[in-house]
């Protein structure tokens, strides 16, 4: 883990679609809504609350690597591409039956 990452396992409303984001219990740290997958462009790196954009992120794809589900977003203000880790509550279905 980098020493820039600071751990914001904090709840939110999901600015995409309304639901209510309680923080992780695992122990990771939630970035993403758990039912329709958006995130926020608000790091710059994880944690930080930095990045000036603060525009909606959509998941673009998933992928099964290792046995290790991730979510790729792109950001719908500056275009940015970022991977994030899946948590085990993610609505997955939602985005294969969305996309």
């Amino acid at each position: 883990m980098s020493s820039r990452f600071i751990k914001k396992n904090e709840s939110f409303i999901c600015l995409n679609c309304g639901t209510f984001n309680n923080e992780d219990s695992s122990g990771s740290c939630r970035n993403h809504c758990y039912y329709c997958l958006y995130s926020l462009h608000v790091d710059i790196y994880p944690g930080d609350r930095k990045e000036v954009c603060k525009s909606l992120m959509k998941p673009i794809s998933v992928d099964n690597k290792g046995g290790k589900l991730s979510i790729y977003h792109k950001c719908l203000g500056c275009r940015k591409i970022s991977k994030n880790k899946s948590l085990k509550d993610d609505n997955i279905v939602k985005y294969y039956e969305t996309n």
